[in-house]
């Protein structure tokens, strides 16, 4: 599994070549996405494609997301490498520019960058099976503009790293008011008394697809009362259930935070109820 897209050319990854003045590699001057693929069915691609036009807009970087090229690059990358089960990971830079500066240059080529890697097949609707996540709590420092999915990801990295060392798999973010933004990687909802809520988006979040899509799924398949507003940290360690989501993880069931057990400490039913209607439409975006 060695096949990347680099500028137009597909190559072995050990003959891809970006230069130490590219602005991604400098200032984290880009946008990327991650695409699950199963069996050669991406999951979500339309708006993720949406998404990364949305972000180069946002830091000004003048491209044109064309779906059908990308579309057609990543089903190429799904088709040359091995395996059943991939992420593919698109990354657009503003490019190399002959000296380093702060300014953003002008008339500089993008650089456009691809590559496929394995991935866990898709997680199934099961209480049993499903993947327990404990995760730490902490007060979000990361910059004002979160909605951005840019290639800066130090402090998603070090906040990850803050739950990573305690023996975490997550670590759920809150801002100076102790509202709920997200977490390090994921979107996160909660449920009560059976109503599932998740933070209305701003600067503070990241517009995450799977978060889009299950939001969707739930509204047009699902009778539960679905809110998006103001949660409150007290709010999310009295939740019957917690969720992340995210596109590798899909609807992730949170047992406890900070050592302490979400609802009974299990894996719930409305979670269950949730998996189950993102596993039947995934591949419907």
């Amino acid at each position: 599994m060695n096949q990347v897209y680099l500028n137009g050319e597909f190559m072995p990854m050990s003959e891809a070549k970006i230069s130490p003045m590219d602005r991604g590699f400098l200032f984290g001057d880009g946008i990327y996405e991650v695409i699950p693929s199963y069996s050669g069915k991406s999951v979500g691609l339309g708006p993720h494609l949406s998404r990364m036009q949305e972000g180069l807009n946002a830091i000004e970087l003048s491209m044109t997301v064309d779906h059908a090229e990308w579309r057609d690059i990543c089903e190429k990358l799904a088709r040359s490498n091995d395996g059943d089960n991939l992420g593919i990971y698109i990354q657009v830079s503003r490019g190399a520019d002959s000296k380093r500066n702060h300014a953003m240059p002008v008339g500089i080529e993008a650089t456009r960058f691809a590559f496929a890697f394995e991935i866990p097949p898709p997680p199934k609707a099961d209480k049993a099976t499903a993947t327990r996540y404990e995760v730490s709590a902490t007060r979000d420092l990361r910059w004002q503009r979160c909605n951005i999915k840019s290639t800066s990801l130090l402090g998603n990295v070090m906040h990850y790293q803050h739950g990573h060392s305690r023996g975490h798999h997550e670590t759920i973010l809150f801002n100076a008011n102790d509202e709920l933004t997200e977490a390090a990687a994921c979107n996160v909802f909660i449920v009560k008394d059976g109503v599932i809520a998740t933070p209305l988006l701003d600067h503070q979040k990241l517009p995450g697809i799977t978060r889009l899509m299950l939001l969707d799924m739930l509204k047009k398949h699902s009778a539960r009362s679905v809110e998006e507003r103001v949660i409150h940290r007290q709010e999310v360690f009295d939740a019957d259930e917690v969720w992340l989501t995210s596109s590798s993880k899909e609807v992730a069931p949170v047992v406890s935070i900070e050592g302490c057990p979400v609802g009974t400490g299990e894996v719930g039913d409305v979670w269950l109820e949730a998996e189950t209607l993102f596993s039947q439409h995934r591949y419907e975006y």
